[in-house]
């Protein structure tokens, strides 16, 4: 192992280096784990720190097989030779950094895993949608995408797959993938929870298996006081904390909706959130109507074709 090449990577603070190469920081896409940087020839970087060695690594949104530490960042922007990188990144450890505005980078990041940071760039990747053939054959149109409650909820990706974010406590970690007869999870990511927009007027949470039924859901009942969350099937291990730390969030007075299937899975979600749901909520167990399917979208699609 080179020891002057293992330091540059952690002791030099990519953010910084790349804001004096002309980036400039998205403070808007950016959180304590990542960093998002734009720069004005239309390249779009994820910067991170790998938990697993403290190196700076970086994404580029617009190239997939862009990415590494800041000596490839250098590399495939006209740093040259390995020898010259070299001595470029000596000159700046050695000399007196560029004057730049505070506001141009971060002062530091919280460590994440490498596959989070790919996950992260992968998202980037992805465009906003506002209407797909897939979510419009079951009942989702353009109308429900763009109500404010559900901005930013779904993007579409370069196969015109349907992309629903997972949050955890860090932030991004992973997206549900889902388009005709096909249902997968972003590579390296981890299930934690869809959320759509809340407000401090919102008097219910509504708990249901997947982002389409939340949309559904909606579309059915047009509460407009409820905000609504997807555990995207089967709990893992994290989500109950998850499910518990929103419920504890609510409003003073406001319920949670039970919204799982109609079937024993379903009724197995809705008992074990009642086993792990903060006291002093009104817990409702709601399913779609009988004869009308086992979930929130079956019910909006036969409402639909009367």
């Amino acid at each position: 192992m080179d020891e002057e090449l293992e330091q540059f990577k952690t002791d030099i603070n990519l953010t910084e280096f790349a804001a004096s190469r002309g980036y400039g920081l998205d403070t808007r896409e950016s959180s304590r784990n990542s960093a998002v940087m734009r720069h004005p020839d239309g390249d779009k970087i994820i910067v991170a720190k790998n938990e697993a060695n403290a190196n700076w690594i970086f994404f580029s949104v617009r190239n997939d097989r862009d990415n590494g530490t800041i000596i490839d960042f250098l590399q495939k922007r006209g740093g040259g030779s390995l020898g010259r990188v070299r001595q470029k990144l000596r000159d700046w450890i050695g000399s007196p950094r560029p004057a730049l505005p505070i506001a141009s980078y971060v002062l530091d990041l919280l460590p994440i895993t490498r596959d989070r940071a790919a996950v992260m760039a992968e998202w980037e990747r992805a465009r906003a949608c506002f209407a797909l053939p897939y979510l419009t054959a079951r009942g989702i149109g353009t109308p429900a995408m763009v109500l404010p409650r559900f901005a930013g909820c779904v993007r579409v990706d370069a196969r015109n797959n349907a992309l629903f974010p997972h949050f955890d406590r860090q932030g991004l970690c992973g997206f549900e993938i889902k388009n005709k007869d096909f249902t997968g999870f972003a590579a390296g990511g981890n299930k934690g929870l869809w959320y759509s927009a809340s407000a401090a007027t919102d008097q219910w949470l509504v708990l249901v298996e997947s982002a389409i039924d939340a949309y559904s859901f909606h579309l059915l009942h047009s509460w407009e006081n409820a905000r609504y969350m997807s555990t995207g099937g089967a709990l893992n291990p994290q989500q109950p904390e998850l499910l518990r730390g929103a419920i504890e969030k609510l409003p003073d007075g406001a319920g949670v909706v039970l919204g799982f299937d109609r079937d024993e899975g379903g009724d197995k979600l809705a008992d074990e959130v009642k086993n792990f749901a903060p006291a002093g909520h009104n817990l409702r167990r709601m399913v779609p109507d009988a004869g009308t399917g086992k979930d929130w979208n079956e019910m909006l699609k036969n409402s639909l074709a009367e």
